[in-house]
């Protein structure tokens, strides 16, 4: 299926109008990023190149699709082939370092002109590998805590505030551990961040496997915790128990929390929290091959996929996912109603400070594997 595929992306690339050039782009993640292309900024990009042409091809949810994107390229810089069928790709954080390790990006951040719109270290640093040039962020997606205000008058806002209230509160706090979602995860290295240490080095590396020998008493405080929580069964079940009343609160994806609050399945009147020192969240990157057929345009459309006004109304108003450029940018562009529905409750300063990366992939790992053996 891949392999058919990625043929009939090249094939479409001859089959155009003479002088006419088609853009292709590979996205990973779910059909709304296809149908966002698609149906968002191509017709924009088209309006703005007449003849040119954009097409977006999903290569599949989740890791796996950044997966197949990765092998895609490295089977046609193994093939030696010099103008590749992929003019841009929409990749998770996991994959861009491993891409520009093995030579396969184009380094063009600095070309265009939205380029000097992104400070955050997660257009640098993408868990570990130094990506900067490489990749523009198309988003950020957060986890933060939900909580009722009818029932938490004082929302703690730090992790250790935290735990000193779900001791006196037993189960009003959910969260889905580490195998229901992401939420949970991101839940647990946040607590790791607060209570064992230099969280800098755990996002930023290099690994030392002496490491984990720190994080022993912050887990056992996680463990007693986590016997005064409330297990849920994964994100949409931490949002499902907020809605129901079961919990006061719990861990949840920003973007989802918002979705479903539009939607009428949460109360009106819950509310976010980030707490200090920070909580995980992840981009998805734009990145354009080393060896694309179409790199001139494939800049000029992460530009424009990158730009205050798309990022405003495409990202925020249309998916309520944080901007992959800097908040500031993105203001002028939005009415006052839509900037404070996704930023009255944490604000930009918020995430200057508190939005951080998960760990590289070793420390993720062993703190996952640490998780099992010393909480479940």
């Amino acid at each position: 299926m891949k392999t058919l595929a990625f043929c009939a992306l090249a094939l479409g690339l001859t089959a155009g109008t003479a002088g006419a050039t088609e853009l292709t782009v590979a996205t990973a993640g779910d059909q709304n990023m296809v149908d966002y292309i698609n149906q968002y900024l191509a017709p924009i990009f088209e309006q703005q190149n007449p003849g040119d042409t954009v097409r977006a091809v999903g290569t599949g949810p989740g890791d796996a699709g950044s997966q197949k994107i990765l092998e895609r390229f490295q089977a046609q810089a193994d093939a030696g082939v010099t103008s590749w069928d992929t003019d841009v790709a929409v990749v998770h954080q996991k994959f861009a370092g491993p891409m520009a390790e093995k030579g396969y990006l184009a380094k063009f951040r600095d070309d265009i002109a939205t380029g000097k719109l992104v400070s955050s270290d997660m257009a640098k640093n993408a868990l570990g590998t130094n990506v900067d040039g490489y990749v523009m962020p198309m988003f950020n997606s957060q986890t933060a805590i939900a909580y009722n205000p009818d029932l938490v008058k004082n929302p703690p806002t730090t992790y250790a505030e935290l735990a000193d209230w779900a001791a006196k509160h037993p189960k009003a706090f959910g969260y889905n551990g580490i195998k229901g979602g992401m939420s949970g995860v991101s839940f647990v290295m946040g607590w790791v961040y607060a209570f064992a240490g230099d969280g800098d080095k755990l996002q930023q590396g290099p690994f030392d496997p002496a490491e984990a020998a720190k994080w022993d008493d912050a887990f056992a405080k996680l463990k007693a915790f986590t016997a005064n929580t409330t297990l849920t069964p994964g994100n949409a079940g931490t949002l499902d128990m907020l809605a129901r009343g079961e919990i006061a609160m719990g861990p949840v994806w920003v973007d989802m929390f918002y979705t479903w609050e539009a939607g009428g399945q949460l109360p009106p009147n819950l509310k976010l929290v980030l707490p200090a020192p920070g909580m995980p969240g992840q981009p998805m990157y734009y990145v354009i091959p080393k060896d694309a057929a179409h790199k001139a345009l494939a800049e000029k459309f992460v530009a424009l996929a990158t730009s205050p006004e798309v990022q405003a109304q495409g990202i925020v108003k249309k998916f309520n996912w944080y901007p992959g450029i800097d908040a500031q940018y993105v203001k002028a562009n939005l009415s006052p109603e839509d900037w404070s529905k996704l930023f009255t409750d944490i604000g930009p300063d918020d995430l200057a400070t508190k939005a951080k990366a998960f760990p590289i992939t070793p420390y993720n790992n062993a703190i996952l594997e640490a998780y099992e053996r010393q909480v479940q």
